[in-house]
């Protein structure tokens, strides 16, 4: 995993959607389509608002997905999913096509397996994506991350520090309105992604940067797993980044 280095948050979303449009423009020169998924969350706002407004991103060629969502929870609720990936994303750039995972389906299961099979049909090329408090990946919290997870696509529980994470950035009032349930794309299918473009800004992801970057790989924090990405590169900011320690070569990959 390549770590870089901004001074501001603002900055570091500029250079993580620079990277990501890059990676776009590179992409629509190799493929007819360009697969990609996007994480949501406070994390990523910076890097999608970049993002949209980077001119001659060919957009007409993206097919887009994305991490997860919670179940029972209407597309118009604030802490939606679906609602903010049309809010900073799909309302502001004509792309292709967008597929959304639907936590109001009437068969969560069902649902699962048909979003796995487009995942497989299209194979993203990029994902766009941050780390929790709790060090995880999309939905997969310590106590039901699966490094070996045999599904693509599954319904999970969201742990304690899950919970209060999504309170905390103020999508919910109370832990007790979280949704315990989420649909979620699991690690393996993370992981098989060729590359990955992680933001993580925040004095309040501080302490997770340093465990994703110098704890033993395991499921105890989802995010160490990202070490062993061939194309893996962590986008930080002064209040992040502290946490990578003074013998951090930024660019560098750490392993």
């Amino acid at each position: 995993m390549i770590v870089h280095a901004s001074d501001t948050a603002e900055q570091m979303g500029e250079a993580a959607a620079g990277h990501a449009a890059a990676s776009i423009r590179a992409l629509s020169e190799r493929f007819d389509v360009v697969p990609v998924v996007f994480a949501t969350g406070a994390s990523q706002l910076r890097t999608l608002r970049a993002l949209v407004n980077i001119p001659d991103i060919p957009w007409d060629r993206v097919i887009g997905f994305h991490m997860d969502e919670y179940v029972g929870i209407s597309k118009e609720h604030k802490a939606s999913f679906r609602r903010y990936l049309r809010d900073e994303l799909t309302s502001r750039i004509a792309i292709r096509e967008f597929h959304e995972v639907d936590g109001e389906a009437a068969d969560p299961g069902e649902f699962c397996r048909c979003y796995a099979e487009l995942l497989k049909q299209w194979r993203p090329q990029l994902c766009l994506l941050g780390i929790g408090e709790n060090g995880h990946l999309a939905f997969n919290d310590p106590p039901v991350a699966d490094f070996d997870d045999p599904k693509d696509v599954k319904l999970t529980y969201l742990d304690a520090a899950c919970r209060e994470q999504q309170v905390a950035e103020g999508w919910f009032a109370s832990v007790d309105e979280v949704p315990p349930q989420a649909i979620t794309l699991t690690i393996p299918a993370l992981l098989r992604i060729p590359e990955l473009i992680i933001s993580v800004p925040g004095e309040r992801k501080r302490r997770i940067v340093e465990r994703t970057l110098n704890e033993e790989i395991s499921t105890a924090c989802p995010a160490t797993i990202l070490r062993t990405h061939p194309n893996a590169h962590l986008y930080l900011d002064a209040a992040s980044r502290s946490a990578a320690g003074t013998g951090t070569q930024f660019g560098k990959t750490i392993g």
